[in-house]
């Protein structure tokens, strides 16, 4: 039986969506090279540079705590444990793809734990704690808290290399940011889908009607990218970086 979805949610992760496809183009077309400089592009640092470091934060908190929404949702609908895995293979097989594309193009610093590894992992932990209720507030800001002590108090121990370490960086009690193309570990993240799921849960108690709200005619675009997030996520990449290929070998000609 199909379950109803809810307008509020698919269109904020439509919303996350457009950005992230923004953002990447903006991304592809630096690291473009001769095309970037044909079109009038200023060379960018996507690395260190607060403009486009804001961005990424922003746009990861919205696709974690759209997570954590969906899942507030799909717990209270009685989703079954087969149901919830087969999505949940969905995305850790997908993450699998992510890392061996992005070898291909990067091997020195492939994507090993990038968005779609912290939600497949993220997911179990809150398919095990979603009936902590009110309490996933505090866990959510522990978290946080936990993020910003880390690295002081893991130097203190003198355990700073041991946590650096690739097998070990994925929970993000790092002192040292791994060279990586995408990284999102479990500290702080989780404390975003954490609180996803603790605002769903009050919106379906207190407000349910804020969360079915009808998406405006103008905005039925970003509802239909959302119910299709992962898929547009897999394919957004290799059509932006053919297109620009393309455009590329135009303008050579």
């Amino acid at each position: 039986m199909t379950r109803p979805r809810f307008a509020l949610i698919d269109t904020l992760r439509g919303s996350a969506i457009v950005w992230m496809t923004v953002y990447h183009f903006c991304f592809d077309l630096n690291q473009a090279g001769g095309l970037a400089a044909r079109l009038g592009w200023v060379s960018q640092n996507f690395y260190s540079d607060p403009f486009w470091t804001l961005q990424r934060t922003l746009i990861v908190s919205l696709f974690l705590f759209c997570a954590g929404l969906s899942q507030a949702v799909a717990v209270q609908q009685g989703q079954s444990g087969q149901q919830f895995f087969k999505r949940w293979a969905q995305v850790a097989a997908c993450a699998l793809l992510v890392s061996i594309a992005s070898y291909a193009m990067y091997p020195k610093s492939f994507i090993y734990f990038g968005v779609l590894h912290g939600i497949a992992v993220m997911l179990l932990i809150v398919r095990f704690t979603v009936g902590w209720g009110r309490w996933l507030w505090l866990a959510g800001a522990l978290v946080f808290a936990t993020h910003f002590i880390a690295a002081k108090a893991i130097n203190a121990w003198a355990m700073a290399e041991l946590f650096n370490q690739p097998w070990l960086n994925w929970l993000g009690l790092i002192t040292k940011k791994p060279v990586t193309e995408d990284y999102v570990p479990l500290v702080p993240w989780l404390g975003v889908m954490w609180w996803g799921v603790a605002a769903g849960q009050w919106l379906l108690a207190q407000r349910p009607h804020w969360l079915a709200v009808p998406t405006p005619r103008g905005l039925a675009l970003l509802n239909w990218l959302g119910r299709w997030s992962l898929s547009w996520y897999m394919l957004h990449q290799p059509v932006l970086i053919g297109l620009l290929m393309g455009v590329g070998w135009w303008l050579k000609r």
